[in-house]
Order: C-alpha cells, then sequence, then structure tokens
C-alpha cells in the first residue's frame, strides 16, 4: 500500500519537470536587440521579406558592431568594406543614413546578418561573434574588410 500512497506524489513531480523542460530548451539570455525603425527604411526595404528587414534595421542601428563583421559575398569589389556597407553607404553628420541595397538581393549578407542578430541575442561577445562568422562564410570568398 505505500507505493500506491507514493504514486501520487511520483506523477506530480514528473508532470512539473515535463512543463519545465520546454521553458528551458527555448530559454535566451534575454539581450534585447537594438533595431532601427521600419518607418525610416526605403520602400524597398518595407516591400522587402521579413528577414531582409530585420537585417537592415539591425545593421543601421548597430554600426559600432557590423562594421568589424565581414562580407563574403565578393561586394568589396563594389567598395564594402564591411557587412555594415552592405545596408548602409553613409551617414551625414546631421545623422541622415543613405542606404545601400546591395542586402535586398544578396542571400550571404542577409545571413551573415541574421547570424549576428542570433549570437547577440544569445549573449555572444563582438569577438565571439566575427570568430563564427569567418568560420562560417570563409568557404563563400574572401573578407571585404580590408
Amino acid at each position: 500500500m505505500p507505493l500506491i500512497r507514493k504514486a501520487p506524489l511520483f506523477i506530480l513531480s514528473a508532470l512539473l519537470m515535463l512543463t519545465a523542460l520546454p521553458a528551458c530548451s527555448t530559454r535566451t539570455t534575454g539581450v534585447e536587440l537594438r533595431m532601427a525603425a521600419m518607418s525610416g527604411m526605403p520602400e524597398e526595404v518595407k516591400n522587402a521579406p521579413v528577414s531582409v528587414q530585420q537585417a537592415y534595421q539591425f545593421a543601421t542601428a548597430n554600426p559600432d558592431l557590423m562594421q568589424h563583421i565581414p562580407c563574403y559575398c565578393g561586394c568589396g569589389d563594389i567598395g564594402h568594406t564591411s557587412n555594415y556597407s552592405c545596408y548602409v553607404s553613409e551617414v551625414d553628420a546631421q545623422g541622415k543614413v543613405t542606404f545601400d541595397d546591395h542586402a535586398l538581393g544578396c542571400s550571404i549578407c542577409v545571413a551573415i546578418t541574421q547570424d549576428v542578430m542570433r549570437m547577440s541575442r544569445d549573449g555572444k561577445n563582438p569577438g565571439e561573434v566575427r570568430a563564427a562568422i569567418d568560420a562560417t562564410y570563409s568557404k563563400y570568398g574572401t573578407s571585404n574588410i580590408p
């Protein structure tokens, strides 16, 4: 009989553990990403797929990080010097952004930025992010960071 009395406690414990597992598997460090407002984006970006929109928003809002992340799509040949320059060609003295349309049609640029976003959200530091990008994308070409 003692086993029967312990069974409900065991079942309750097992159920509690099972309900906690999904929360553990989807947890992140809670780092919130800086994103530029979509209202300031060009119409082409507003009409692009969500992943491209997010990449433009993130790159625009995080120049301090993105200027140190290379791109491996071959865009160094058109003068790009980082993944940031795939999205932003200039910021004037008043802070007005001139966007580059290159990333609208380049899946490698967007994939790199999406990976940077994911790793940043996961709490990786800039050095870890850069090392992972180099390791993952160097097979596609040479870095555009001089």
